[in-house]
């Protein structure tokens, strides 16, 4: 339980720093949040919350740290690496 609230707590930080994600709440259902993937082109995902407690989506955010810290350049969650590896961690979540 300490490992998932440290990751939603983790991930709120990010999230609460990012002043795009702010502007695009509205178009953000509740129970879900914004996340950019991609190499050299980022892609938009709205993702639901319950991936956060995924150990595969914990590892994205481990990464994301690494490499942006809290400073993303797309002003919300950017998640480094490639859009159908993003997918493909994804949709291994959602068919749990």
């Amino acid at each position: 339980m300490a490992i998932l609230s440290r990751s939603v707590m983790h991930a709120k930080r990010i999230l609460s720093r990012s002043s795009l994600l702010a502007n695009q709440e509205a178009s953000i259902p509740k129970g879900f949040f914004a996340v950019y993937v991609g190499e050299s082109e980022k892609k938009r995902f709205v993702v639901p919350i319950s991936v956060l407690n995924q150990p595969s989506f914990q590892e994205l955010l481990r990464k994301a740290e690494e490499e942006f810290g809290f400073n993303h350049p797309m002003g919300g969650l950017t998640l480094p690496c490639r859009e159908d590896i993003f997918i493909d961690t994804i949709s291994s979540i959602n068919s749990m």
